[in-house]
């Protein structure tokens, strides 16, 4: 993984926010720890409630349907209790794959004359009551992503021609045709489903609310929607046991509220985006201790819905990004940070190596192309200088996530300098759940500000971007490509992201296709969204953040002072 210099001096600020407020930090950018729990020979004492906050809950928890799109469903929930093939560790300066507990040993990989992959299962591996985990969890969750109704995204599964299960403790997975990403399946934002507890049933339906079953340390005790998820100790699970009693997540939408919460100490740690309130309250001084990283799987854009008026328009697209001074909204948002210039892609950092860093740099703030552009495109300013064709105005609705304080103030600049250019935006903020559960996949919306936030470590973006992605009535709104982009030279580029083994050859596609995406403005880039992770010193063990799987993900390591 190759580092941005310019993330590297955000780092190295952000760390000295840390050294001043933690009771003890480090120069380790994938983050830092206090002295509470990051030496192995400190014990971690047994039981114990702990109590953590939540700035999101998901709309559903049936992990491969559309509805349960939310980053904080697979953060709390599906990494504690979803057995998966891989896990993404440290690895020097970066990070990497490696096969997960459920497997004995690294699966084997054949490509000639077609890709097949072996995994192997742990005789150890069982579900939560007991009963072994197999093959046959491997073929049923393949077969639910590729024939099943609402699917969030079937890139990969899609590419598999069979799953062997004749032997419960070998999955022999053949594919139709190459897929590189292969070690994010079976895994990801899915996990593996018990095939003995569903096969038969609706699984939406058996899922939607919560579920009974799991194949990690935890299990979903309760969900009180609006309120809490609460998580035990899966006694049936073969790996380290859980060292509390329980772990409460709160939901607190409300930024402000979620500091306050963890300052009062009525939860022991957040894990807040980036709002200047919370870094100027670390730099004053905390109880506790902080952990910033720089080289995140997170991309914050305008993302615009290409086949909704105005925007199924290329030449207003563009002329909305000519409209805007991004530089000046990331830093009103970000220069206490050091964060003062746009990112320019809409891929994350720790995808350097395979995208084009400057792909959106022309799009700055220039009015004289915005009037060229709309004029081209039949436009004329009304009375009140509000570009209008055939009798409709440019009036764009944007919407983010209700409560986001950094959020809602991207709004308000946005809504002044595309108003200077002669574009009308409102705004309707959403709960996160009806947002990403159902008003993206529904192509409900106009423009959206949100952060994509990765579930694996490969670089592709077909599921994201490819016109076979895009969800409608006819696959049932299937697919994430909630832009409803539909470029066709960037499909093939795409594809060979997904599909070649040739790591030089995919980053060649990856850079095109940045090049293309630009070109079409299929979206605007903002910023890259560090991560910050706050801990109190009632919390003993290894706490660290993890770019794919989250800062809850070893929990069953942790105990309470």
């Amino acid at each position: 993984m190759v580092r941005s210099r310019r993330l590297l001096s955000l780092l190295a600020l952000l760390l000295g926010f840390t050294l001043i407020a933690a009771s003890c930090g480090s120069d380790d950018d994938s983050g830092s720890e206090g002295e509470n729990g990051t030496d192995e020979e400190t014990e971690v004492p047994e039981g114990g409630d702990l109590v953590l906050g939540a700035e999101q809950e998901p709309d559903c928890v049936d992990w491969i349907s559309s509805c349960a799109g939310a980053s904080w469903g697979y953060w709390t929930i599906n990494v504690n209790t979803m057995p998966r093939a891989y896990d993404v560790v440290a690895d020097g300066d970066g990070w990497a794959y490696t096969p997960s507990i459920l497997l004995d040993g690294e699966p084997e990989l054949e490509t000639d004359p077609q890709q097949v992959v072996t995994y192997r299962i742990s005789e150890d591996a069982v579900w939560s009551d007991g009963e072994p985990i197999t093959s046959s969890d491997f073929k049923y969750t393949w077969e639910q992503i590729t024939t099943g109704e609402d699917i969030y995204d079937p890139t990969g599964y899609v590419n598999i021609e069979s799953v062997d299960d004749s032997d419960p403790a070998v999955a022999v997975v053949t594919f139709s045709e190459v897929y590189a990403g292969w070690k994010g399946l079976f895994g990801g934002g899915y996990g593996i489903y018990p095939s003995h507890i569903l096969e038969g049933e609706d699984r939406n339906a058996a899922m939607a609310n919560g579920y009974d079953f799991s194949g990690g340390p935890w299990i979903l005790e309760a969900w009180n929607k609006g309120s809490e998820i609460v998580l035990v100790p899966n006694e049936n699970y073969w790996g380290e046991q859980p060292k509390l009693d329980s772990v409460t997540f709160q939901i607190i939408t409300d930024t402000s509220a979620e500091f306050s919460a963890f300052s009062s100490g009525s939860v022991e740690a957040i894990y807040p985006q980036p709002q200047l309130d919370v870094v100027d309250a670390i730099n004053e001084g905390i109880d506790g201790n902080s952990s910033f990283s720089a080289e995140t799987g997170n991309i914050e854009a305008l993302w615009m819905n290409n086949d909704a008026f105005p925007f199924d328009s290329l030449a207003v697209r563009q002329a909305f990004a000519y409209s805007l001074d991004r530089d000046a909204i990331v830093e009103a948002l970000f220069g206490g940070l050091g964060i003062t210039e746009a990112w320019n892609t809409l891929n994350p950092p720790i995808q350097e190596a395979f995208t084009d860093q400057e792909a959106f740099a022309d799009y700055t703030l220039d009015l004289e192309q915005v009037d060229t552009l709309m004029t081209g495109d039949g436009w004329e300013k009304n009375g009140d200088g509000i570009w209008e064709k055939d009798g409709e105005t440019a009036t764009i609705e944007f919407i983010t996530t209700s409560g986001n304080a950094r959020r809602e103030r991207t709004q308000e600049i946005v809504i002044e300098q595309a108003g200077e250019a002669g574009f009308e935006v409102t705004t309707n903020n959403q709960e996160a759940g009806t947002f990403f559960g159902q008003l993206l996949p529904d192509g409900d919306y106009q423009l959206g500000l949100y952060a994509q936030v990765l579930t694996t470590l490969d670089p592709s973006t077909c599921n994201l971007f490819c016109s076979q992605n895009i969800p409608s009535e006819d696959n049932d709104f299937s697919g994430q490509n909630w832009q409803r982009v539909n470029v066709p030279e960037l499909d093939p580029l795409l594809t060979t992201l997904d599909n070649s083994l040739d790591e030089a050859e995919r980053a060649t596609a990856g850079k095109d296709a940045d090049g293309v995406m630009a070109e079409n403005l299929i979206s605007l880039p903002l910023d890259p969204l560090p991560n910050i992770l706050l801990w109190s010193d009632n919390i003993v063990g290894p706490v660290a953040d993890n770019p794919i799987l989250g800062p809850f993900s070893n929990m069953n390591e942790w105990g309470l002072a």
